[in-house]
């Protein structure tokens, strides 16, 4: 008999686990439609249906000034007053996240952006905001806003070298080099890692950082070895080459320069030759053109 009581209680827990998860998806779903239908309110400059999303006792508090509107009234007053400076600019917000505090009160992340037609700098925030449910229906009671970081990048400064993001390699019979190029964080500057190795014995290694430089208009290299040299360059795209104007500073002191000049052929494979090569002053013969190909883990499809 234990038994079967044990087993009828399972089945009831299940049962009432099982109508909860269904219940807060619809709930869940009705905070998301509300979210989309303030979108539309906003965006009508509807201050009166905008303030019939809050809860008859929410507080609002105006992002810019600061001023508290307590209750639907003071709400629509408040955004009322915020539409008609408001001009073309159009409301967008994206629910990151709905969670359940309890049956009847959740909390709701996300991002706001208002975005001008004019061309203005678009505004964006995260958001945070507290969903009461009443009467069946879901309401805002509370909503914090934080301006989002201004996030830097060069992506687009540095687009046309996407398609070195891979592995490289360039082998003959008595040696090999390697190269790893990744974006940085926010795409800002490209990092290229090598290793030259000699009779399956690594040589060199080192890394190069490619990127913006606002001060010239120009993208820029820093290249570093394991034997201590370093340099710098710019590069200039004309067609499907780069044409990289390279100094640097050799482990003993000496000077050196080049012009290496890197050509891309295809997606998964291009040729670097270097000319115009000096050190301290000495004119070096060219290095005609090396034919270097994706590596077969990042070969592209």
């Amino acid at each position: 008999m234990n038994k079967i009581w044990i087993s009828l209680a399972v089945l009831l827990c299940l049962a009432t686990a099982s109508k909860l998860r269904a219940d807060q998806a619809a709930d869940e779903a009705a905070i998301r439609n509300n979210a989309a239908a303030y979108v539309t309110a906003y965006n009508n400059h509807d201050a009166k249906t905008l303030a019939t999303f809050w809860s008859p006792d929410a507080v609002y508090v105006n992002p810019e000034t600061g001023e508290e509107a307590v209750g639907h009234d003071a709400i629509a007053d408040q955004f009322a007053s915020i539409l008609a400076n408001l001009g073309d600019a159009k409301l967008a917000v994206d629910v990151k996240s709905i969670e359940f505090l309890s049956p009847t009160v959740a909390m709701e992340r996300g991002t706001a952006r208002v975005v001008n037609k004019s061309g203005k700098e678009p505004k964006e925030t995260d958001y945070t905001a507290i969903d009461v449910k009443r009467d069946g229906k879901w309401l805002l009671d509370r909503v914090t806003e934080e301006d989002m970081p201004v996030i830097h990048s060069n992506y687009d400064r540095l687009k046309d070298l996407e398609w070195m993001i891979g592995d490289w390699v360039d082998q003959d019979d008595n040696s090999s080099v390697e190269m790893t190029c990744k974006w940085t964080k926010n795409q800002t500057f490209i990092s290229r890692q090598f290793a030259v190795s000699i009779a399956d014995r690594l040589d060199m290694s080192g890394m190069q950082l490619i990127g913006w430089d606002p001060s010239t208009g120009k993208i820029h290299s820093w290249v570093f070895d394991s034997d201590g040299g370093f340099g710098e360059a710019t590069w200039t795209k004309k067609g499907n080459r780069w044409i990289i104007n390279a100094a640097a500073t050799m482990p003993d002191g000496r000077k050196t320069s080049a012009i290496n000049i890197l050509t891309m052929l295809d997606k998964n494979s291009f040729t670097w030759q270097s000319t115009g090569r000096e050190l301290d002053g000495e004119i070096l013969p060219n290095i005609e053109p090396i034919k270097v190909v994706r590596g077969a883990a990042s070969d592209s499809k």
